[in-house]
C-alpha cells in the first residue's frame, strides 16, 4: 500500500534525522523524505476520492431500497426497535397516511417540516432517524413503541 509505505520512510526520517544532516546521504535522504511526503499527499487524496465513490454508490443503492434496508441503513443499532416502529405506524408502507401523518413512521406536517420527508424508504427513514436523534434517541414521538422501550 503507497500510504503504508511512504508513512513508514516518513517516519524512519524523523527517527534518524541524523541522516538529513549528513555530508555522505543528506541529499539522497531529503529527496527521499520529499517524496515520500508528496507519495502520502497524493495516496491520501485517492483515498478520499475513493471514499466518496463508495459513499456515493451507497446512497444511490439505498435510494432504491426496501423500506426496511432503508430504515436498517439510517438507524443502525437501531434497526430491528425503529422496523418495529415503522411496522406498527405503517405496516413499512412508505405511501401510507393518517390524516396529516405520512409515510413509514407516519410524520406530521410540523416533523416532515423540521426533518424532511420524500417519497421514497431511504428518504423517510432519515427523516425518521433525524427526528429520532433530536427527541434524544427516544421514541416518545411515535404513538407506537419497540417492545422493550416504554
Amino acid at each position: 500500500m503507497v500510504a503504508g509505505k511512504a508513512r513508514r520512510a516518513i517516519r524512519f526520517f524523523e527517527q534518524h534525522r541524523r541522516l538529513l544532516h549528513s555530508k555522505a546521504h543528506g541529499v539522497v535522504a531529503r529527496k527521499t523524505l520529499v517524496r515520500a511526503r508528496l507519495r502520502l499527499v497524493r495516496a491520501v487524496r485517492q483515498i478520499a476520492t475513493l471514499r466518496r465513490a463508495h459513499h456515493a454508490r451507497e446512497m444511490r443503492s439505498l435510494q432504491s431500497a426496501s423500506p426496511r434496508e432503508a430504515i436498517c441503513g439510517a438507524f443502525g443499532d437501531n434497526c430491528s426497535e425503529a422496523v418495529d416502529v415503522a411496522w406498527c405506524e405503517s405496516r413499512l408502507q412508505t405511501t401510507a397516511q393518517n390524516g396529516e401523518y405520512l409515510g413509514l413512521f407516519q410524520m406530521g406536517t410540523l416533523a416532515r417540516h423540521l426533518f424532511g420527508h420524500g417519497s421514497t424508504a431511504w428518504a423517510q427513514a432519515t427523516a425518521a432517524h433525524r427526528y429520532f436523534v433530536y427527541s434524544g434517541r427516544d421514541w416518545s414521538p411515535w404513538s407506537c413503541k419497540p417492545p422493550q422501550g416504554y
